[in-house]
């Protein structure tokens, strides 16, 4: 969108068989970051192909006001079919601080409107019969910070894995608290019987490995007896590309091991015209699947040499894979 960053794709064939892809947007008249915490809104777009391109619709979870838990920004949005409908499970964010939008615009992570942001984002769920909403947004979230734990700052980046019986794993982002100055990144699992929860945190999630790292951005799925996820190696260091993501299996969603091809993607794109680009980013990965295969990789990227800072441009992709 030309006025707009563009991340954070989540894509769902609706019931009319056309595509929806739930992302979010924020005003390009400020900075790609840190602003996604303090202007992002969740939108939606379709197409009748699932490559797209995607023709914007409609903002899906607006501005509610501050006195709502998620009233001033949404963000991460995950769509998965539920029972006979659909969830929408999204980072939601609201603080007490000044209205941004009438003064000055955050340029920094020091900003006391972006440090109160951050320490305010919590998981949230909406629901809706159709993939197309209208979405009933919930009174407080999912899964609050709970104090002295590996998610007392904040949690985010929900990855929702249905099971059949309708039950749901549910792999995240979380922070501890430890002041302005808040922890490491760690991805946690949180499990209920319903989308609406209660969830109960089962702990921070381990992966096998002597290598130091550091993940973002999990997408979680079941594979028949056991979970597989991708997510954002932070370094490098476990895929051998920085910012690229890893390909992990699971027996219980708890304790992970690399899989034998440990790269899942990386951050060149290739196009059907031949050219190879690298992007500066890629992120927010995630698959879609036709009868349990995966068909098609989905991910927000930046243009640029790399860092938030230097992209002119981002959008969203649904790459087919060649299998």
């Amino acid at each position: 969108m030309k006025d707009y960053w563009i991340w954070c794709p989540s894509v769902i064939q609706a019931e009319d068989g056309r595509y929806c892809m739930y992302a979010s947007r924020w005003p390009k008249c400020v900075p790609f970051n840190p602003c996604w915490l303090t202007h992002s809104e969740v939108v939606l777009a379709v197409s009748d192909r699932i490559e797209g391109p995607y023709e914007f619709q409609e903002v899906a979870l607006p501005v509610r006001g501050a006195q709502h838990w998620d009233g001033l920004v949404t963000h991460n949005p995950r769509i998965t079919r539920w029972r006979d409908g659909y969830a929408l499970f999204y980072t939601g964010i609201t603080h007490a601080l000044a209205d941004y939008s009438k003064g000055t615009i955050p340029q920094s992570g020091i900003d006391p409107r972006v440090i109160a942001a951050r320490a305010g984002k919590r998981i949230g769920v909406a629901l809706s019969k159709s993939a197309y909403g209208p979405w009933r947004r919930l009174d407080a979230p999912i899964l609050p910070v709970k104090a002295d734990t590996f998610y007392s700052f904040l949690t985010s980046n929900a990855s929702p894995c249905i099971n059949e019986d309708g039950s749901v794993m549910l792999m995240f982002k979380s922070r501890r608290y430890m002041g302005n100055v808040h922890g490491a990144m760690e991805l946690g699992l949180a499990r209920a019987e319903h989308v609406r929860g209660p969830y109960e945190v089962l702990g921070p999630i381990s992966l096998r490995t002597h290598i130091p790292y550091e993940l973002e951005d999990p997408f979680l799925w079941r594979n028949g007896s056991h979970y597989e996820m991708v997510a954002k190696d932070m370094t490098g260091s476990l895929c051998g590309e920085f910012q690229a993501g890893i390909h992990a299996v699971s027996e219980d969603g708890l304790e992970w091991h690399l899989s034998s091809q440990p790269k899942a993607y990386s951050r060149t794109l290739h196009w059907d015209d031949g050219q190879e680009l690298e992007m500066g980013s890629v992120e927010r990965a995630s698959l879609l699947f036709d009868k349990g295969v995966p068909t098609h990789l989905v991910a927000a990227v930046a243009d640029g040499p790399g860092g938030f800072a230097h992209a002119e441009n981002t959008w969203n992709v649904v790459t087919p894979l060649q299998l």
